[in-house]
């Protein structure tokens, strides 16, 4: 099939000729309503008109930027990496991940769940909401999708066919590297122009040297390291969550790079809420609690990796019998814990980069009072700097929360 726009009308006819699709409505009547809000991709809601609460979700990118029209070119085929990461991270745990009902690449399209019961988790937390097990499911997401995808698992023509298969999302790896390591640090048309204009903070960071060669280290990394297919912008933004599930979406920037990228990304947005709580809500309590999640998530993935990483004798990388069991435990262990650092020093890109670029985020740029706007984006500022500048000598999680907790 060639590709075409849907829109609200020719969204049903598609849907009409799709059996995988049709069997799960039935004999209902459909209708469809538009409920894209996102920055790429045009979103429909195709739900029965019998039975409300039967519903799917249709996805479909289109060959420019949504947010800003058609003069700002944008490969369509970025949903094809979505699709295939939605699939690839079902197979390996389908808990934390959206069904998928019917793909087309062609049409650069997905049909999959309906989250009707969920919340964009950064607006849960802005509410001050406590996902109780939220720790728990994400390093079990996180750590299985992340090692079943390495050369610590994977033989090496395994490895080498997933790197063949999402390596050429070239389009969106190119807007990561320069709006999460470049742009966001340096005066550049794309910044946000009225956070930048006579803001002392601004100028103090784009002249910050010592502080962008640690950030060139870290996009060096970003753009040569392939240890495991990444979601690549897991955000609390891409996040659905209730009380008891939580559900990852819009992994459009899936590619094999670095273990750290996506740990780092999660544990920035954290830090945005725990300066949010910190200058905006005062709560002491939800702090804590925001901090003790951080611990724990971060926490539990090392455990859980090194779970995952006994149970594999032979791999890419390890053949049973090369290492004896001692030096085996003690490298794993060094492994992980450099996970850990790198973590941090993306975590540290990844909220520095929100204060003045492109793409802020709610707990920041969101606050109306220009003072409290302000001294909420001295202390992101602060912590990243000290993850920046810190990140290969983090020993444990009770440091990164010292940072969080010395901030003011």
């Amino acid at each position: 099939m060639n590709y075409k726009k849907l829109d609200k009308l020719t969204v049903l006819d598609y849907i009409l000729d799709v059996n995988s699709v049709m069997s799960y409505f039935g004999e209902d009547e459909l209708q469809a309503d538009e409920i894209g809000d996102g920055n790429l991709n045009y979103v429909y809601k195709i739900s029965s008109i019998q039975d409300s609460q039967k519903a799917l979700i249709l996805k479909q990118a289109v060959p420019y930027l949504r947010c800003v029209g058609e003069d700002f070119a944008l490969s369509r085929e970025r949903m094809s990496y979505e699709i295939r990461a939605l699939q690839k991270f079902y197979s390996i745990f389908p808990s934390f991940v959206p069904k998928v009902h019917h793909a087309n690449e062609a049409m650069s399209l997905v049909v999959m769940e309906y989250l009707d019961s969920y919340t964009i988790m950064r607006k849960g937390l802005i509410e001050r909401t406590e996902y109780k097990k939220f720790s728990e499911q994400i390093s079990t997401f996180m750590a299985a999708t992340l090692f079943y995808t390495s050369s610590l698992h994977l033989s090496s023509s395994e490895k080498r066919a997933l790197v063949d298969r999402f390596n050429s999302n070239v389009e969106l790896c190119k807007l990561s590297e320069d709006f999460v390591f470049s742009f966001a640090f340096m005066e550049h048309e794309t910044n946000n122009k009225e956070r930048v204009e006579d803001s002392k903070e601004a100028k103090k960071l784009f002249l910050d040297m010592e502080l962008k060669e640690k950030i060139l280290e870290l996009k060096y990394k970003f753009m040569t390291q392939s240890d495991a297919l990444l979601h690549g912008d897991l955000h609390t933004g891409s996040i659905m969550i209730n009380e008891t599930r939580a559900c990852i979406i819009d992994p459009e920037f899936a590619f094999v790079g670095p273990f750290g990228f996506d740990i780092g990304v999660l544990l920035a947005n954290f830090v945005s809420s725990y300066v949010y709580h910190s200058v905006v809500s005062r709560d002491d309590e939800y702090k804590e609690w925001l901090l003790l999640g951080i611990k724990e998530f971060l926490a539990k993935f090392q455990t859980k990796f090194l779970d995952f990483w006994s149970e594999s004798k032979n791999s890419a990388l390890l053949i049973e019998g090369y290492l004896d069991s001692i030096t085996l435990e003690a490298y794993k262990r060094k492994f992980v814990k450099d996970i850990l650092r790198d973590s941090v020093g993306f975590a540290g890109c990844e909220a520095a980069r929100r204060v003045y670029g492109v793409a802020g985020v709610e707990e920041i740029r969101g606050i109306k009072d220009n003072l409290l706007r302000e001294k909420a984006e001295e202390m992101v500022l602060k912590i990243a700097r000290e993850f920046l500048m810190r990140y290969k000598t983090i020993q444990n999680c009770d440091e990164i929360l010292e940072i969080l907790r010395d901030a003011r």
